[in-house]
């Protein structure tokens, strides 16, 4: 049994769940957001609730059960509020510039770093923080994290693009020794 999937999920006013042909969307101020549901789950709307019931009763059943009521969630909070996700850039010369849809970084590579932005989000560059903002947490996360793997932080001085919050635990470098001949 799906501790999540048990709950009935609420839909705020100004939202809107429909599931046509198999898919499910859901239309806010924020945006429209669909999906589409997988056989051996069922989507019931019923006034101002949704709930979701698995159709069999196999362990794929039962694992996707959950699943998707998160992700019901996930849509509903996501054209109602949008996500945002703020990475930070820390290091002697590394910036970051937008133009138009292309994020341009220059992170101690011999060549600045051209990352083209997906539809649906938005990027803004204010000094060395960058903000993503979008009505699909999921994109948003993956966009995040595809800009963050360009340049991990460094364990020894900390540079490289993290989540703002992130603490990166630094290492000890070389020791040096006296030399006692």
């Amino acid at each position: 049994m799906s501790r999540t999937g048990k709950r009935a999920i609420a839909i705020p006013l100004g939202t809107e769940i429909t599931v046509v042909d198999g898919t499910l969307s859901v239309k806010g101020k924020g945006g429209v957001l669909s999906r589409p549901v997988h056989q051996y789950i069922s989507v019931n709307i019923e006034g101002s609730s949704v709930t979701v019931v698995p159709t069999s009763e196999t362990r794929l059943a039962r694992a996707l059960w959950g699943t998707y009521a998160a992700h019901i969630r996930n849509m509903i909070a996501g054209v109602n509020k949008p996500f945002v996700k703020k990475l930070q850039i820390e290091g002697i010369g590394f910036k970051a510039e937008l133009s138009g849809k292309t994020l341009t970084l220059s992170i101690g590579f011999s060549h600045p770093v051209k990352v083209a932005i997906p539809e649906g989000l938005h990027v803004v560059v204010e000094k060395n923080i960058i903000t993503i903002t979008g009505s699909d947490k999921e994109q948003v996360g993956e966009f995040a994290a595809s800009v963050r793997a360009l340049k991990k932080p460094e364990p020894y001085k900390g540079k490289g693009i993290r989540y703002e919050g992130e603490v990166v635990r630094k290492k000890a470098g070389k020791k040096v020794t006296s030399a006692a001949a």
